[in-house]
């Protein structure tokens, strides 16, 4: 059976994760003036540049996503992918990060 979870919900909980640890955060749109593929949320964390690919079920990164949150990961950023399932990791990851 396909998970009934939206991409819109699992957003919404990392919005309410970031809050809690009062991160800077911003929802990217890609348009005319901007590159596709940039993550769905960024955020500064005690300092620290974090991108967050949000996903629903088995949906996964496109190629050009993926190869955005590896240019944050190599510039020294966090980058992760998450989903309904992972949402306990990205807390715990948002605590380390927000230390």
């Amino acid at each position: 059976m396909k998970s009934q979870v939206k991409e819109k919900w699992v957003k919404a909980q990392v919005v309410k994760m970031l809050k809690d640890i009062k991160a800077y955060y911003f929802y990217p749109v890609a348009n005319g003036y901007m590159s596709s593929g940039v993550p769905d949320i960024v955020a500064c964390v005690n300092g620290k540049f974090v991108g967050i690919e949000c996903k629903a079920g088995d949906n996964q990164p496109t190629a050009l996503q993926t190869k955005n949150l590896l240019d944050i990961a190599n510039a020294g950023g966090t980058a992760t992918v998450i989903n309904e399932n992972s949402l306990d990791e990205l807390r715990k990851l948002l605590e380390e990060l927000n230390k």
